[in-house]
């Protein structure tokens, strides 16, 4: 019930690293622009090859079919749109792998996901209708909405590759709600993420990475530190408490 990587690379974007996610945890992936994020992302997708060996649930990722995949894992790409249109209501319950399941029980889940991303109020409007932040919304839900358990019992796990792009705060805020609600059910999540702060706070564990290197794995505190990330970035910074909470300062002027 792990998803399992060990020695996975890509190069010169992604060089060898291993790691291990557990049902239900939250695992962030971060480093500056270009370190390779989206390509280790891609790589547990299994969209890509790559070197190394990818285990989901103790079997090879390359042995299932991408029909097989889709029941087990949903990956979500950076911003994109489709060139047909549709409503938010038929985009949503395309991403439903199960014909047959219960009306009511989709409504019940469709409805729980679009209100806490404030989009309940948008299903009737079609995807071209829709600002950058409502439609990274939308696909969100979409991607929650093909591993909610009781919808897929055979989902196990959620990438998302830098989902808050376009989002306000308060959207953000939203986002991270939902994904510790899909994490309580027991899926595991892999985020590619910029906010730092969100990553301190959010995560259950980290993956940094530089120049298609990782530099560490493990929790928050033990790898986000003042000098490690001071060094990653190319800027100052300083962790402090506010209200009992840990909160990155970032300063290139000093």
């Amino acid at each position: 019930m792990m998803l399992d990587a060990q020695n996975i690379a890509l190069p010169p974007r992604l060089m060898p690293l291993s790691i291990q996610v557990k049902p239900g945890e939250i695992l962030h992936v971060i480093g500056p622009n270009g370190s390779g994020k989206s390509t280790m992302i891609s790589c547990l997708s299994g969209l890509i090859s790559c070197a190394g060996e990818i285990e989901l649930d103790g079997k090879p990722l390359n042995s299932f079919s991408l029909d097989a995949l889709a029941f087990k894992r949903c990956y979500l790409s950076q911003q994109d749109r489709p060139a047909f249109s549709v409503t938010v209501y038929h985009y949503l319950h395309l991403s439903v792998l199960n014909p047959n399941i219960n009306p009511e029980l989709l409504s019940q889940v469709v409805a729980h996901i679009t209100d806490v991303l404030g989009i309940a109020d948008k299903l009737n409007r079609t995807i071209h209708q829709l600002s950058g932040g409502e439609w990274q919304r939308v696909r969100l839900a979409g991607a929650c909405l093909q591993v909610w358990p009781t919808l897929n019992p055979d989902s196990r796990w959620l990438l998302l590759d830098e989902p808050a792009a376009a989002l306000d705060v308060g959207q953000e805020a939203m986002m991270y709600q939902l994904i510790r609600d899909v994490a309580r059910m027991g899926i595991g999540v892999v985020v590619a993420n910029h906010d730092l702060n969100r990553t301190l706070n959010e995560a259950d564990s980290v993956l940094l990475l530089k120049q298609g290197v990782c530099l560490g794995v493990g929790k928050p505190d033990e790898i986000m530190t003042e000098t490690r990330l001071s060094e990653v970035f190319n800027t100052s910074v300083k962790k402090v408490q506010v209200e009992g909470r840990p909160y990155l300062i970032f300063d290139r002027s000093i």
